[in-house]
């Protein structure tokens, strides 16, 4: 049963899940673009909305570049650079911790703000809700395992990952990983095919060509008045 479990887990649920994520914001993104947005709450309680959504958003995007790069990078090449492996896992170990705790406390103040401010509360669907609360979740556990329950992933999860992109994955890799790691992960990827039904999907609407637009320029006009 257990080899059954950590085949389903680590080999077939990570498609299932990538699949969903993909389909699914496809779908949406023509089926559903008018309500292709963050539905900010902002107009409604934004003095409230400040701390919790600026620390959220940067401990969550420095985390998901850190993720990013620290598990898809092999740490062979990363030797070759000079970078070895106590280095990798000691710049991944704290900037986890900083950025971890700065997205989960900022998450903890959107959900408080979420739940407890009437009007936001009222504005809000059950949808909301549950993302903010399976965040919360993925980004303790996450952080837990940088504080508590440090483990070696570099040749582990790491390449467990890298299989998953390469269509190669190697589930026995996970078997020595502590269950709270593999928690993190089964949540992580629960959240991610549940992304495309909710507010996350403005995750893709991030206003880069805002910054390659031209000036737009303003000349004044003088005007007789008689």
């Amino acid at each position: 049963m257990g080899s059954l479990f950590q085949k389903l887990a680590f080999q077939v649920f990570p498609y299932i899940a990538l699949t969903v994520f993909v389909v699914g914001h496809g779908y949406r993104y023509y089926a559903d673009f008018y309500q292709w947005n963050s539905r900010s709450s902002e107009l409604i309680d934004r003095d409230s909305l400040k701390v919790g959504i600026t620390m959220f958003h940067w401990g969550i995007i420095f985390t998901f570049f850190g993720h990013f790069f620290g598990l898809l990078t092999p740490q062979d090449f990363l030797n070759k650079l000079g970078i070895t492996s106590e280095i990798h896992e000691f710049v991944a170990l704290y900037t986890g911790m900083l950025f971890g705790t700065m997205a989960f406390v900022g998450l903890l103040i959107l959900l408080k703000r979420r739940l407890l401010k009437p009007r936001v509360h009222a504005a809000s669907s059950t949808n909301d809700v549950i993302v903010l609360i399976l965040l919360v979740f993925v980004v303790f556990v996450g952080t837990y395992n940088s504080y508590v329950k440090r483990f070696d992933v570099l040749y582990t999860i790491a390449p467990w990952i890298r299989g998953i992109v390469t269509l190669t994955p190697d589930q026995s890799l996970m078997n020595p990983v502590p269950w709270s790691y593999k928690i993190h992960i089964l949540l992580a990827l629960t959240l991610l095919g549940f992304s495309p039904f909710t507010r996350l999907v403005h995750i893709w609407s991030i206003p880069v060509t805002y910054f390659l637009r031209p000036y737009i320029s303003f000349r004044r006009r003088f005007v007789d008045i008689p």
